[in-house]
């Protein structure tokens, strides 16, 4: 559980900036200290309708990664674009928090809508700029993990660069690789589903994902 002053610092934190920036601006609080946090990570949102999430709602793309690597060194993303799946352009930043141990227990998001303001961008220019961009170009905010699990599924076969029916075996390794890096096995269920779209059975996913964990281990032991 989030440390109850911690929380009601950021809760107030969060609070400020949205009233600054006014209904256009989605502040929200992920706890990654849940054990639930894969599906239900949202603790404190404000202008929740910027993207159609609420509390209790699940994890982000930034969330499940942190979930599964469990880093402690993760870079603070400012002032990169996002978008809804509505079409709206989105200027977000993600904070790592860190609680008295210097880990990482929470993360703290702004998502401010520019969409208008974008179609002013040549007045208003530095503005709407990014800061960091991804080099995936814009990053898609879900509103639950199960449209999440979908989008990490799809970039996972988009990355091998072939149909399902096409794969081999090494292919479907990376894939499933690809998948666990990215938390996609935290979410209830999804063993199922990634299954089901690979053509494979759940023991054949998971003797997968056991290759990768030794495959990660020999590349380790050979740095």
């Amino acid at each position: 559980m989030l440390d109850k002053q911690l929380f009601e610092t950021l809760k107030s934190i969060a609070h400020a900036i949205a009233l600054h920036y006014g209904k256009n601006c989605e502040v929200l609080i992920h706890d990654l200290t849940s054990d639930s946090a894969a599906e239900h990570s949202i603790v404190y949102i404000e202008n929740g309708e910027v993207t159609g999430r609420k509390i209790g709602d699940g994890a982000s793309k930034v969330v499940l990664k942190q979930l599964q690597s469990h880093s402690q060194d993760e870079r603070d993303q400012i002032g990169y674009f996002t978008k809804t799946p509505d079409g709206k352009l989105l200027k977000s930043t993600t904070v790592y928090i860190k609680d008295k141990k210097g880990e990482i227990s929470a993360i703290f998001s702004v998502n401010h809508d520019i969409t208008a303001l974008s179609v002013a961008s040549s007045a208003i220019s530095e503005m709407v700029s990014p800061i960091e961009q991804s080099k995936d170009g814009y990053a898609k905010i879900t509103q639950n993990v199960n449209d999440l699990l979908d989008d990490l599924i799809w970039e996972a076969t988009e990355m091998i660069g072939k149909p399902v029916a096409m794969m081999n075996k090494e292919d479907k390794i990376r894939a499933v690789r690809f998948l666990n890096s990215k938390g996609a096995l935290l979410i209830t269920k999804s063993g199922d589903k990634i299954s089901k779209h690979f053509g494979i059975s759940k023991f054949t996913l998971y003797s997968y994902i056991d290759i990768s964990k030794e495959d990660h281990k020999e590349d380790t032991q050979n740095d």
